[in-house]
């Protein structure tokens, strides 16, 4: 009975169709032209001659693609520990009934993430200037002039350096993210953790952590995704420099493509990136998931 009151599979079929046609035009449409371009030696004009698998070829011997895609990892991986991290600390703060203003801190915590990332660069930039920067005014004004340095324009820690806005912006995200999850652990499985002696540090690790790990594998999923593709940030920051030693393969590809003008090796390098970060993205989550259930047998 319920059936025959239900949409039909043609109505549901008109209503997906708009939706799945901004789909295709928007993500599938520019992969399918990306992978055409890439097989050709075109610089932007009127003439395209057909190179089929040398652009990946030079690809795969390009060493500052491989140094992007370093570069990348890093990012990655300082941004896990980072925005995850201290996410899942500052949840823990929240979800604390004793809290004062927890709606407030809650929005306060989730405020950058509505922010611009070309925005979040360019302040971030005016705090690490040399001259004005609040670093460095700090530095000087605790004496401690030895550790001033032009922090975006040090390759040893330009790095770690532009990971910083990145992990300042998120947080919030993942914060409302797992706070969620743990709002639907029962009141009861704490109190009777905290009657058997835990401590907060025991509570979170053996207690909230475990009930929360299917959402904590979502944030990681997501976290890996937009790291492996991060652009703004650098581009507002550092354009990749100095030299090249904050490039990322978006970036790189952007670079080659629009300030180099070689539209067809910059095509390949786009979709080069894409498989990468397909392949890691896809790889994390069988071992996430493989490793979760080694865990409940």
């Amino acid at each position: 009975m319920r059936g025959r009151f239900g949409p039909s599979k043609l109505t549901m079929a008109i209503y997906l169709l708009p939706g799945l046609a901004l789909f295709v035009f928007v993500v599938l449409g520019p992969v399918v032209t990306s992978i055409y371009y890439s097989t050709f030696d075109w610089h932007g004009g009127a003439v395209m001659d057909f190179a089929g698998f040398k652009n990946y070829v030079a690809m795969f011997n390009d060493p500052l693609f491989w140094q992007s895609f370093q570069n990348n990892v890093f990012l990655t991986v300082f941004c896990l520990i980072g925005q995850l991290g201290l996410a899942f600390l500052f949840a823990m703060i929240l979800n604390y009934k004793g809290l004062w203003g927890r709606t407030i801190h809650r929005a306060v915590a989730y405020f950058p993430v509505t922010l611009s990332a070309v925005v979040v660069g360019f302040v971030w930039t005016m705090i690490f200037e040399y001259n004005t920067g609040l670093i460095n005014l700090f530095l000087h004004a605790i004496g401690a002039e030895d550790a001033v340095k032009v922090w975006l324009a040090t390759e040893d820690t330009i790095m770690t350096v532009i990971s910083i806005p990145l992990v300042w912006q998120y947080i919030g995200f993942y914060v409302v993210i797992i706070l969620a999850a743990m709002t639907s652990i029962s009141p009861d499985v704490l109190e009777m953790a905290e009657l058997d002696g835990a401590n907060a540090f025991r509570r979170a690790w053996f207690v909230v952590l475990p009930l929360v790990k299917n959402t904590i594998i979502v944030c990681v999923m997501l976290c890996i995704a937009g790291n492996m593709r991060a652009f703004d940030h650098i581009y507002a920051m550092t354009r990749g420099g100095p030299g090249y030693s904050s490039n990322v393969m978006a970036l790189y590809s952007y670079n080659v493509s629009f300030m180099q003008t070689n539209m067809g090796y910059g095509a390949a390098l786009s979709i080069g990136a894409l498989v990468i970060s397909m392949i890691i993205v896809v790889g994390s989550r069988a071992i996430l998931n493989r490793g979760t259930k080694d865990v409940e047998v």
